[in-house]
Order: structure tokens, then C-alpha cells, then sequence
């Protein structure tokens, strides 16, 4: 079975407040968000059909469906309680309950498609190394030859930092700037510093170069990074 670790989205104060958690978190969020939407319209037809692999909280679906009224969406998330938030957000912002359904489980709860293009935003680092190949492709298996699929999620190198042998190491150096930056954007500084031990220590954070690859294996090409912030990388692929 294809999934993520335990999803951290099920505690009813972390949903509750979810919708502020990623501009605190992801430098230029919001425009993420519009340069995914962009990337996926050069492909997507006007009256296309897009995947959401980890549609919990809704943030990308509300973007895209405001921005594309003729786009159709099919939703996944592990999580309920964060489904039931993009159900929400989705009736606040006046979309029609006939463009959006929504799955519970994993991508392979997805319908089969075939799909105009797809996004997977800041989910990816929450899969185990050996199970992003096996993901990535049920993701390619959905989509029509040469749709487009965006991804963006923490991907930080591995090498050695700018103190040479006995220096910080890159990837700790990333880590910490993540950290930086929610404190910069008000979370404490403890709050700041234990999310950073907490991805240092259980997420499957690849490096950039790990992260094309998989995407190759799982039989994407045309692999081409968009979107840098920090810890955070993105890239546009083709099916």
C-alpha cells in the first residue's frame, strides 16, 4: 500500500488554524500557489480535469478553482478532518459542489482519470523515501500523455556548508533558515526550533537531485525546478 506517514493534520486545534500555517512556514506561499496554477494553464484546458494529491485545507483548490471557473478537481488527503476543511473553504468561496469531489485516503483512492494535470504541494516530504517512486508514478498513471504535474515540498542538499570539513553541514543550514523564517513571520522561536528537530528527525527529506529522479523513474520527463524558497523546492514535470 502506497501512502504517507501518520498524517500530523488530525488534531482539531492544528486543522482549526491550518489555513495561517503555510505562509508562516513556505516562503511566497501565496505565490506558489499562482505560479503552480499558471504552470498547470499552459496545459490544462479551459474546461479541464485536475488531480490534488493532498487537498487537505483546500488552499489550492480554492486558488485554482477562483482563478479557472471552467476546471473540474478531484481532491485526495489521508486526512478527514482536512477534507472536510477544503469542503469548507470551497462552499465559502461560492465553488459549485459539482466541480469538486473529494477522495479520503491516498492517491490511489483517486479516480482513475484520465487527468489534464495535477498538483502534489507540500505532501511529498511527508512520504517515506521507498514509497515517493511508487506515489509519484499512481500520480502518472492518472494523467493524459504530456499533462502537466507540479510538486512543491521541503528538499534541502546534502553536502557540506560554507564552514568546510567541520562546519555546519548544507542541509542543517536549510534547516535552520526554515526556522528562521517562521520566526520571522511571529512563531517563537521554541515553537520555530522544535519543528525544525521534528523534520530533522522524522521526515524523508531528499535532496533536489533525489527529487528529479524520482519523478523520472516514475516516468516523468521534462523535469524543470520553477520555485525555490529556503527549504522548499518546486518543479514542473510532463506525463
Amino acid at each position: 500500500m502506497i501512502h504517507p506517514t501518520a498524517s500530523p493534520f488530525t488534531d482539531p486545534a492544528a486543522v482549526a488554524r491550518y489555513a495561517e500555517v503555510p505562509r508562516r512556514n513556505v516562503p511566497g506561499h501565496d505565490s506558489l500557489l499562482t505560479m503552480s496554477r499558471i504552470l498547470l494553464a499552459e496545459r490544462v484546458p479551459a474546461h479541464g480535469r485536475v488531480l490534488v494529491v493532498g487537498a487537505g485545507g483546500g488552499l489550492e483548490l480554492e486558488d485554482m478553482a477562483l482563478a479557472h471557473p471552467g476546471w473540474r478537481f478531484d481532491g485526495v488527503d489521508p486526512s478527514q478532518p482536512m477534507l472536510d476543511l477544503a469542503a469548507q473553504r470551497m462552499q465559502i468561496a461560492g465553488v459549485s459542489g459539482d466541480r469538486v469531489a473529494l477522495h479520503h485516503g491516498y492517491v490511489q483512492s483517486a479516480p482513475a482519470g484520465p487527468f489534464d494535470g495535477a498538483t502534489c504541494l507540500l505532501t511529498f516530504h511527508f512520504v517515506p523515501r521507498e514509497e515517493r517512486v511508487p506515489m509519484a508514478a499512481e500520480i502518472r498513471r492518472r494523467l493524459k500523455p504530456g499533462a502537466p504535474l507540479v510538486v512543491a515540498h521541503l528538499s534541502v542538499a546534502a553536502g557540506a556548508g560554507p564552514g568546510g570539513e567541520g562546519g555546519a553541514g548544507e542541509r542543517d543550514l536549510w534547516l535552520s533558515r526554515y526556522a528562521a523564517f517562521q520566526v520571522a513571520c511571529g512563531v517563537a522561536p521554541e515553537h520555530a526550533a522544535r519543528a525544525r528537530d521534528k523534520i530533522a528527525a522524522e521526515l524523508a527529506v531528499l535532496t533536489p537531485q533525489e527529487d528529479e529522479a524520482v519523478l523520472r523513474e516514475a516516468g516523468f520527463n521534462d523535469v524543470q525546478m520553477f520555485y525555490m524558497g529556503f527549504a522548499f523546492r518546486g518543479w514542473v514535470a510532463s506525463a
